[in-house]
């Protein structure tokens, strides 16, 4: 389909076929912003370039002054706090909105991780809670990531143009992709949140871990330290459900609860020694390799959540003194 064909003038739009609909919005879209492409190319540049520098003013800030930066990231009421707001504030615009798609699959979602937050801070704590809690984590985790995934790829499929062998408008297939990567996003990041909380609640709760490093119980032989149950296989030997994965350390965990504690609930330590883990040695599977670098752009976005009023701030001066529009 040719879509700069000229469109008959004499057809009012509800005349128009749909070929000639798609070509003619297609066209009125170009001549609405023609001439504006080095603007436009200005304002994507300047947006760029103030995420790489705030990017490198809060690396020097960790550098330089870990104790403020540590109180603003890793203060942990800030840190509920934030997950309280991402919980909440796209729920209140969704309502606003009249978004119903959203509100019922984000009540859903809170519904079912309002049960697992539930067992996982109870006392005393089923011996079934951690797998549990550790396997329904994973499971958002992995859905997001698909989400994620094919939303970028239908966004690419669009801007090469892979649309128009369909007949579909380029807002059609976009709107799409944004959608699928805004759901993957959002509760990629507010799962990661949401797991890590928990974690740290089940993990003192069992006692093999603290946040001083200091275990209140001695981890056993064959037990995992992040569940306290009994390992099934050897570490070399193939299990039919799961295998056992050794750190470094030489501690010994099941594979869905150090998945869940390493890439779910975002700690690079072990739960009993806090040695550093390096997820990239302990997971060499080519598998495991897109759930660790979507862990990490998760970590990013959130990142770039807590900050996006400021950046977008500053990005909207800048252009306003330039007088771009």
């Amino acid at each position: 389909m040719d879509l700069h064909r000229p469109v008959d003038s004499n057809k009012t739009y509800e005349d128009m076929t749909a070929e000639e609909k798609l070509r003619f919005d297609h066209q009125k879209m170009h001549e609405l912003h023609r001439g504006h492409e080095s603007m436009h190319t200005t304002m994507v540049l300047i947006l760029i370039v103030t995420l790489v520098v705030a990017q490198f003013v809060v690396v020097e800030w960790k550098k330089r002054h870990y104790r403020s930066y540590a109180f603003l990231f890793n203060n942990k009421i800030v840190q509920f706090f934030t997950m309280v707001s991402m919980w909440s504030i796209p729920l209140a615009l969704s309502f606003n909105k009249g978004w119903w798609r959203f509100i019922t699959i984000w009540t859903v979602f809170t519904l079912l991780t309002g049960i697992v937050i539930r067992k996982s801070t109870a006392k005393p704590m089923s011996n079934t809670t951690p797998r549990l809690v550790y396997k329904w984590f994973y499971l958002i985790y992995k859905v997001s990531c698909f989400l994620g995934i094919v939303g970028y790829i239908l966004m690419m499929a669009t801007f090469v143009g892979i649309n128009t062998f369909f007949g579909h408008k380029p807002q059609q297939w976009m709107d799409v992709a944004l959608v699928l990567l805004f759901y993957g996003l959002y509760f990629g990041v507010l799962g990661r949140d949401v797991a890590e909380y928990c974690t740290d609640k089940m993990a003192a709760s069992i006692g093999y871990y603290t946040k001083e490093g200091i275990p209140t119980r001695q981890l056993e032989s064959n037990v995992c330290a992040v569940c306290g149950n009994q390992l099934m296989v050897n570490v070399n030997e193939e299990g039919i459900l799961e295998n056992t994965y050794k750190l470094p350390c030489g501690h010994v965990f099941h594979e869905f609860c150090i998945r869940g504690w390493c890439i779910v609930g975002k700690k690079q330590t072990c739960p009993y020694c806090k040695e550093k883990v390096d997820l990239r040695r302990m997971f060499t599977n080519p598998w495991d390799r897109p759930h660790i670098l979507y862990g990490q752009l998760l970590d990013w976005i959130r990142w770039l959540v807590a900050w996006q009023p400021l950046i977008l701030f500053l990005a909207q001066g800048i252009n306003w003194l330039f007088g771009l529009e």
